[in-house]
């Protein structure tokens, strides 16, 4: 980029790195389903800016936009970087909405910059501030947080004393969801596929109990811990730990559907529940929702989780690649169950 143009400029580099999709992936992701690759930094327009990436988020929809399937976005394309949320700070502007330093988060990429304009899909956060924690609004102030604190609070309308059950309870959505159900006084139960998850569910969360999904029978430990069944359950999973808990539905039961991440790397169509028979035998809802329809709230909303974040009523835990080398190793955690709280690659 030509700092002599006619935005407002800090030093920026000519070039930067980028990791393009070279191929569909089958299953996990492969190194070589993608190329990390030194492209020029294009010219800015009239209303543009451009946002030095900091913090890159991982989150299950970044491998559900490599697959070819349509959803509530379109898939990425062969040969375009791969899409994720990022936060940075301005660095050239010629866009009245953003001046240099500024925190702004985007829907950009596996990038080191990111050409932002002022629309639907870049957000600013903060004026210039060198302390602001871009990692934090990525674990909870941002999407990850509100599809929490939507799915929740209006999809699941917990209320004091219900049984909560969250699954992929020590991934960033599934933490987050769980103490917004503890804040509320629910008895709130976490699944989770490690022992040591597990702990961290019950010590640092203070959560009321915990399941190995990979160790332990789902329903008779939900047996055990929810003797009157479970009012809530938020689902990130899907499959055979869905199935499960329908077996323990309380009457007029809420099941929230946020994901599916044990079947984002299937290669065929996973079969429906068995069990969802109980939902009429329990009266019981089950409703999916994509948090992006309120995105218009998403800056309301983080605010109130950032404040209940910095009085201490909630965790956020987070775990942090280095550098665009990493990101193949940094979805595929996702998957592995190598991770506790949010994923981030640190720029």
């Amino acid at each position: 980029m030509d700092s002599t143009n006619s935005a407002d400029t800090q030093t920026v580099p000519p070039t930067q790195q980028r990791v393009l999709l070279r191929r569909r992936p089958e299953g996990l992701l492969a190194p070589a389903d993608v190329e990390l690759v030194s492209e020029a930094i294009a010219e800015l327009a009239d209303g543009e800016a451009l946002l030095a990436n900091e913090v890159l988020g991982i989150d299950a929809s970044v491998r559900s936009w490599l697959s070819p399937a349509k959803g509530y976005l379109p898939p990425v394309v062969v040969g375009e970087v791969v899409r994720c949320s990022t936060v940075g700070r301005v660095v050239a502007t010629k866009c009245d909405r953003y001046a240099i330093g500024d925190v702004v988060t985007t829907l950009g990429g596996w990038e080191e910059f990111t050409v932002i304009r002022d629309d639907f899909f870049s957000t600013w956060l903060s004026a210039a501030d060198p302390a602001y924690d871009t990692t934090a609004f990525l674990g909870l102030y941002g999407s990850t947080g509100c599809t929490a604190y939507i799915g929740m609070l209006e999809v699941g309308r917990v209320a004091e004393d219900e049984t909560v059950v969250v699954s992929a309870a020590a991934g960033a959505t599934g933490s987050a969801a769980a103490q917004i159900a503890k804040l509320k006084g629910a008895r709130v139960i976490g699944i989770a596929g490690t022992d040591e998850k597990c702990r961290w569910l019950l010590d640092e969360l203070g959560l009321d109990g915990a399941i190995n999904h990979r160790t332990e029978n789902i329903a008779a430990r939900l047996k055990e811990l929810a003797p009157q069944r479970v009012d809530v359950f938020f689902d990130n999973v899907g499959g055979a730990v869905l199935d499960a808990v329908l077996t323990r539905l309380a009457v007029h039961a809420r099941v929230v559907l946020c994901g599916a991440i044990s079947t984002y790397n299937d290669t065929e169509r996973s079969p429906g529940p068995a069990n969802y028979l109980n939902l009429i035998q329990q009266r019981a809802s089950m409703t999916g929702f994509l948090a992006i329809d309120e995105v218009h709230r998403f800056n309301e909303i983080g605010e109130e989780l950032r404040a209940w974040h910095e009085a201490g009523d909630i965790t956020v835990q987070s775990e942090v690649f280095d550098g665009l080398g990493s990101a193949v190793d940094a979805l595929n955690a996702m998957f592995t169950g190598a991770n506790t709280g949010k994923i981030v690659i640190r720029v």
